[in-house]
Order: C-alpha cells, then sequence, then structure tokens
C-alpha cells in the first residue's frame, strides 16, 4: 500500500495539474493564441533555467553526476528505436504524411516535461542533476532525427546547416551546457542571482504542465482512430515494454532507472507537433498523439513506478 500511495503521489499531481490548464481554456481564461505565447516563453525562458539550475545546484562534482554506461545506453535505445520504426511504420501505414507522424510520435517523449517531476519527487537534486545531463543529449538527438524522417517524407532533403543551428540554438540545450559548465568551473553566482533564477526554475514545470493541459483537443478522433492507436498504443506500450526491462537488465537501479522510464515512457513530445506542423506531415494527427498519449501516460507511467518501487529497483 505504501509503494501504491507514493506512486499516486508522484503521477497524480501531474494529472491534475494538467487537467487546471485544461479547465482554464474551457472556461475561457486563454485561447489558443495565448498559449502559444505562453509556451514560447516557457521554452525559450522557465525550462532552460530549470535544467541550468538542476546541474548547477548538484553537490559534487560532474564525474558523480556523468554516467556515460547510461548516455550510451540512453543514445542506443533511442536510434534502435528510430530505425526499427522506419522499418515497421511503412509497412503498416499507406499515407506518406502519417508515416513521418508516427514514427516521430512514437520514439520522441516528452522527457523534459515529466521526467523532471518524477526525478526530483523520488530523488532530489542528484537525480535532477542526472536527468538533466541526459536531457542535454537526448533532446537534440530527438530534433535531429525527427528532422530527418519528417523531411524523408515530405520528399525533401534535410538541411545540416538548419539542423545544425537548431541544435545550438535550443535553448534547453544552452541551459544545460551552461549548467555543466558552471559545474566544472566551480564559479558561483551571487545570492540575490541565484536566488532569482531559483524562483524562475520552480514555476517551469507545472506551468509547462497547464499549458500542455490547455492545449488539448479532443476533436477529428473518428478520422485517425487507427494510427492514434497506433502511436499511443506504440508509445505508452511497446516502447516502454522493450527498453525498461533491459535497462533493468543492464544494472540499472535508482535515479538512472528513474531517468530511462522517464524518457522511454513519458507520452509523446509536445514540440512533434509543432514540427509536424511546419514540415507539411499530418498535424491533426500529431496533436491528437500528444492529448491522447499525454491522459494515458499517468496510468501507464504510475504502473512502472509502482513496479519499480515494489521490486526495490527504485
Amino acid at each position: 500500500m505504501d509503494n501504491f500511495i507514493l506512486s499516486a503521489n508522484v503521477v497524480l499531481p501531474l494529472f491534475f495539474t494538467m487537467m487546471a490548464g485544461y479547465a482554464m481554456k474551457r472556461l475561457q481564461w486563454v485561447d489558443d493564441v495565448f498559449l502559444r505565447q505562453w509556451n514560447r516563453i516557457s521554452f525559450r525562458f522557465f525550462l532552460p533555467i530549470l535544467l541550468f539550475m538542476n546541474i548547477y545546484k548538484t553537490s559534487g562534482n560532474l564525474a558523480e553526476i556523468f554516467n556515460a554506461k547510461l548516455l550510451l545506453f540512453a543514445v542506443a535505445a533511442v536510434t534502435i528505436c528510430f530505425l526499427l520504426l522506419c522499418l515497421l511504420i511503412p509497412k503498416v501505414e499507406p499515407d506518406a504524411r502519417r508515416k513521418g507522424v508516427l514514427i516521430q510520435g512514437i520514439f520522441r517523449s516528452n522527457f523534459v516535461i515529466f521526467g523532471l517531476p518524477i526525478t526530483a519527487a523520488l530523488y532530489g537534486d542528484m537525480g535532477l542533476a542526472t536527468t538533466s545531463i541526459i536531457i542535454a543529449i537526448i533532446v537534440p538527438f530527438y530534433n535531429v532525427l525527427s528532422v530527418i524522417i519528417l523531411e524523408y517524407y515530405r520528399a525533401g532533403k534535410a538541411d545540416l546547416k538548419v539542423v545544425l543551428k537548431g541544435i545550438l540554438t535550443n535553448p534547453l540545450i544552452i541551459g544545460s551546457v551552461l549548467g555543466i559548465a558552471f559545474l566544472i568551473s566551480g564559479v558561483k553566482l551571487p545570492y540575490f542571482f541565484e536566488k532569482t533564477l531559483a524562483d524562475a526554475a520552480k514555476v517551469a514545470t507545472p506551468q509547462a504542465l497547464v499549458i500542455l493541459g490547455g492545449s488539448f483537443h479532443f476533436t477529428s478522433i473518428q478520422h485517425h482512430w487507427k494510427p492514434l492507436l497506433m502511436g499511443v498504443a506504440g508509445r505508452l506500450l511497446l516502447v516502454p515494454l522493450v527498453f525498461i526491462p533491459i535497462s533493468i537488465f543492464l544494472g540499472f537501479r535508482n535515479a538512472e532507472l528513474v531517468t530511462l522510464i522517464s524518457m522511454f515512457g513519458a507520452p509523446t513530445a509536445v514540440s512533434s507537433y509543432t514540427m509536424a506542423q511546419q514540415m507539411g506531415a499530418d498535424d491533426e494527427l500529431a496533436g491528437q498523439l500528444v492529448v491522447f498519449a499525454a491522459i494515458f501516460s499517468v496510468f501507464t507511467m504510475f504502473l512502472w513506478i509502482f513496479l519499480g518501487k515494489t521490486w526495490n529497483l527504485l
């Protein structure tokens, strides 16, 4: 019962915060234009500060939180997942505009928004530092693979300069890299500046969850139910059922395993909708994948955390 309560205490706050955003939208306190602007501010300002502070505040040195085995496995797993989907999805989905959306929607998770609060709830600052460093590598990797697959199905060619520019100017990457730089150098910020950043970091995650909830749209399901079912099941069931047991077998435990559970088990990344929209893919399907994966992930993430605690893995 204790493990059940702990798992519920970790996951349910995420769900209710998202529902608060959905309620705000239904009550017409916010609209889509405001949410897009708010999301842009969150992505460019609050979330990068959160990642920076997670690493900056870590006690100890980089060697204690940088895990080469964890990093290599995370990159390898994403690569394998992506390649397998590139082989399988074209065999079951005939529409070219949906192929790229499904591949992206299954391999690309909402790692930042879901991974950080879950890790913080279970392991505090040390766990957050580990997760933040993995985010610094995996998020740009997600972006590169997404651009490649969406460009491929648009019958175009991925522009390497555009991809590199997107990585180098990604606010989440900049925040993480600056955090690592401060951690390595040992430079300490003045108290008043550190306090300002810490206060901004506190609102980043709940704000992102409220925006996600406000972005929910339950329309046009009848036109997409088959690929939608395939995408949600792939993201929340197939990927974690394959890669989380492998993670356990390889010996990852505690904060490392929570980081991997968040990466493999979190719902489809919100940014996948924006990217699909910008690159001529089926953005309506992409939006539905984000919505329904986020809703059902409350149950699947709860189950993984509950099992991890029950089996003394977390």
